[in-house]
């Protein structure tokens, strides 16, 4: 299985294509195809067909569409820019723990 240095619900920025310099949260990760779900970008619209049986009305919908994970960064909480992600070990209470860090600013990334 492939490890991202990407999470849910992080923050990143879109840095190509039509949504370049977007900034939103992600919202879900798809390992099997490379790909995540950004907050309001990549946004399309579908026609969607009515479902009486879930009570979905039919019509044109706007929705989100997965951006491949190279094509996003992480942004910084602490400095505000979209950065690459390190690891490293931090001692606490006797055991070592790893985190993420911001290469820009060492910032340990929540």
């Amino acid at each position: 299985m492939k490890t991202y240095r990407i999470r849910k619900d992080d923050k990143v920025m879109v840095i190509t294509g039509k949504d370049a310099g977007k900034i939103g949260k992600v919202l879900k990760i798809l390992r099997k195809k490379d790909r995540v779900l950004v907050e309001k970008t990549n946004m399309v619209k579908r026609h969607m067909r009515p479902n009486p049986y879930a009570q979905q009305p039919g019509g044109i919908v706007e929705k989100e569409m997965p951006i491949h994970v190279s094509n996003v960064m992480v942004v910084c909480s602490a400095c505000g820019k979209a950065t690459k992600v390190g690891y490293k070990y931090i001692e606490s209470e006797g055991k070592q723990k790893k985190v993420r860090f911001c290469k820009k600013c060492n910032e340990v990334m929540e």
